[in-house]
């Protein structure tokens, strides 16, 4: 037996509706919202629909300059894929172009996709050497007193890389143990008080000598190419040196090493780790600037900068990007912006032994130039060609840590972002980006509109026509889920970027077929019910019943549907799948809250009564005539 009418409050869930409405679009007018008005009331739309940005991405290998496989390249669209689909539901498309492109397509003009194509390379070095970066053939500075002002010079034990070019401890990026008690710790490297070494002095670090480096035929054809450019003279003096060159001590040197200032980035890629460092015309300007992957190989030492005039000839990579399990952009103790680094089991071993290499100097590998004020070895964070980071080792670190520096939340959520979704399998050189305009987009855009103006209307038309007062009803609730899809649509393009395609309309413009089966199977059953002999008033809550599962079986199914399409599909089917799923959840929010209590209203009235005025038709009609029995012999006895 259904309740009694007098149970039913609709008042209540009307209520709750108008609720949802008023926050809704609080959120519309008031959360992020800029500019005027009508500003205020535009959903984010497609790349097809406004335009946007695009940018080709060409494939490089600095070794071979061959194409990549198509595995490689498949697995570096799918990571991109993923860094792009980071800046929210944004009908992203990233789609391979031959055999070397991976062209990334995204709505809004003037969009920086600059780090999407990064390799994201991340490696831990250990720092063997440190020198003048700058790039000029002046002398080196005279050692200079130590940062507490103290008169008495720095002792040699404790010097740092020469050019006071390194960032303070107060500045700098470093990493620190996250764990609370942990032993020991990262530290910055102190300004420097050491002239740099002189072009006699021995190698400490023991390294291998630059000529007996296994290197590639193509590798060596391009040296001999920079070879006969710079010169014979220039090649055989870069070539002799063993350190640092100290042009103090022999003029006559910096004009000999001079061509090596006119170098281009890729010219200097191509040269030995030992002649990029120890020559001193070649500077920072050129070093931060060579193609991708030009240091990638972790068993390879290798020349980078940090903060572009602090060159560091740094140890094989023992500890990889692919060590780190995750990555997170969090703010830590003093409100600063770090990425957080969780290591694998094994990564974690990893860290922990070259953090206890670093610490103790295992077989004195790093010089004095290399040493932090504490005397002890650093590590430096190489992410790709740069080095973000090259703290102080001060003790052996068993915990996660943490990469600290000048970020803000877009740099820390990028570059977590990057570590997260992992390194490309190849590195890529940005070729042109440019701004799409949607030619077809607005007429596309009018003719959506177009189509589902009209749906909409001859679903009113179709209602009014059969159910009379009943199509109120419908058309009612249309227009609430109407207006609560746009405001969605408004808010989640604020908040997770989602944006507004034709494919997404179309999405919306099937929910209203689904809308429209609902209220045909509730009415019908309505008028099941007053053929079966009860009143309105009762047959409304008693219809509702036994409607309500059917609507609720029929959403679901289309929802689930939406969800499966969603996870499997890629480019804008995914955004059709979101629009229909959002336009069938908010149908039900209008089912629960809208069309049952104001059907429970409207059976109180009169005209809910009446066959022409309410639209249930012979329903009505049929109630009134006498109900004849069932069995005729069985009342004449």
């Amino acid at each position: 037996m259904a309740p009694p009418q007098g149970q039913m409050r609709p008042g209540r869930q009307l209520a709750v509706l108008g609720f949802i409405f008023v926050v809704l679009y609080l959120l519309v007018f008031f959360s992020g919202a800029k500019g005027s008005f009508q500003d205020r009331l535009e959903p984010r739309l497609g790349l097809d629909l406004i335009g946007g940005t695009r940018v080709t991405l060409e494939a490089t290998n600095s070794v071979d300059g061959k194409p990549p496989t198509a595995e490689n390249l498949e697995e570096a669209r799918q990571i991109i894929e993923s860094r792009v689909n980071a800046f929210g539901v944004a009908e992203a498309e990233v789609v391979t172009e031959g055999n070397r492109n991976i062209v990334i397509s995204l709505p809004g003009e003037n969009r920086d996709l600059t780090d999407v194509g990064s390799a994201a390379e991340l490696r831990f070095r250990k720092v063997l050497k440190g020198a003048d970066g700058s790039g000029t053939a002046a002398a080196p500075p005279a050692a200079a007193p130590t940062p507490s002002g103290s008169a008495a010079p720095t002792p040699s034990g404790s010097a740092t890389p020469s050019g006071g070019a390194t960032p303070s401890g107060s500045s700098a990026p470093k990493v620190t143990s996250s764990s609370s008690g942990g032993q020991g710790g990262m530290a910055p490297a102190s300004p420097s008080a050491t002239p740099t070494p002189s072009a006699s002095a021995s190698a400490s670090a023991a390294a291998p000598s630059a000529s007996a480096e296994p290197v590639p035929a193509s590798i060596e054809e391009q040296r001999k190419a920079v070879e006969q450019k710079v010169g014979a003279a220039a090649w055989q003096a870069a070539n002799g040196l063993q350190a640092p060159a100290d042009l103090t001590a022999d003029p006559s040197l910096g004009d000999k090493l001079k061509p090596f200032s006119t170098l281009s980035p890729r010219e200097v890629a191509v040269l030995p780790a030992q002649m990029q460092f120890n020559v001193p015309t070649i500077g920072c300007a050129q070093l931060d600037k060579r193609p991708p992957a030009s240091i990638s190989d972790p068993k390879q030492q290798v020349v980078s900068c940090e903060g572009g005039a602090s060159k560091y000839l740094l140890d094989q990579a023992k500890v990889l990007g692919t060590d780190v399990d995750d990555a997170d952009a969090v703010l830590d103790q003093t409100n600063a912006w770090v990425v957080s680094l969780d290591f694998s089991g094994d990564g974690q071993g990893k860290w922990t032994a070259l953090t206890r290499e670093a610490f103790n100097n295992e077989g004195q590998a790093c010089d004095a130039t290399a040493l932090g004020q504490d005397g002890k070895c650093r590590v430096a964070v190489v992410l790709d060609n740069k080095i973000v980071s090259s703290p102080e080792i001060q003790g052996v670190l068993t915990g996660n840590s943490q990469i600290t520096g000048s970020f803000n939340q877009k740099d820390a959520s990028a570059l977590a972002s990057q570590l997260r979704y992992g390194a490309l399998p190849v590195t890529f050189e940005q070729q042109e980006q440019q701004n799409v305009t949607a030619t077809l987009g607005a007429s596309h855009l009018r003719a959506g509109l177009l189509a589902a103006g009209i749906g909409m209307l001859l679903v009113i038309i179709y209602a009014f026509f059969y159910y009379r007062l009943l199509g109120s009803v419908i058309f009612l609730s249309l227009i609430l889920s109407a207006l609560l899809v746009f405001g969605a649509l408004i808010v989640l393009g604020r908040q997770i970027g989602f944006t507004l395609t034709l494919a997404g309309i179309a999405g919306m413009i099937v929910s209203l077929g689904v809308a429209a089966d609902s209220f045909v199977i509730y009415f019908e059953r309505l008028k099941d019910e007053i053929r079966e002999g009860r009143s309105p008033r009762s047959a409304v809550p008693r219809a509702w019943m036994r409607a309500r599962r059917t609507i609720i079986s029929a959403n679901a199914i289309t929802l689930l549907s939406a969800v499966v399409l969603y996870v499997v599909s890629v480019g804008t089917v995914k955004g059709f799948a979101f629009a229909l799923g959002l336009a069938t959840v908010l149908d039900l929010v209008v089912v629960f809250l809208f069309r049952h209590p104001i059907m429970t209203m409207f059976a109180r009235t009169r005209a809910f009564l009446s066959p022409r005025v309410s639209g249930l038709g012979r329903a009505l009609p049929a109630r009134n005539q006498p109900t004849q029995p069932r069995n005729p012999r069985a009342k004449e006895a």
